[in-house]
């Protein structure tokens, strides 16, 4: 069983808007992979202060996210 997590970063602009996000596919954006993984992990999120936040989760759950919103991207 594959239990290693993996934390994604994410550090927000002043707006909210994502400015940086840790383990983005490729072709995606840093908004569109934080709004994919909100809608996907959301429980698995946990903000943080200084304009910041996070994602817990294990490598193989963010490889099949990874691999579908690449899909969902194309």
């Amino acid at each position: 069983m594959d239990a290693e997590t993996v934390i994604i970063h994410a550090r927000f602009a002043p707006n909210g808007t994502i400015v940086e996000i840790s383990e983005r596919p490729t072709g995606l954006d840093p908004q569109d992979w934080f709004n994919f993984l909100s809608y996907q992990a959301a429980d698995s999120y946990q903000a943080l202060a200084g304009g910041r936040g996070v994602f817990r989760l294990t490598r193989s759950v963010v490889d099949a996210l990874k691999t579908e919103a690449t899909t969902k991207a194309a």
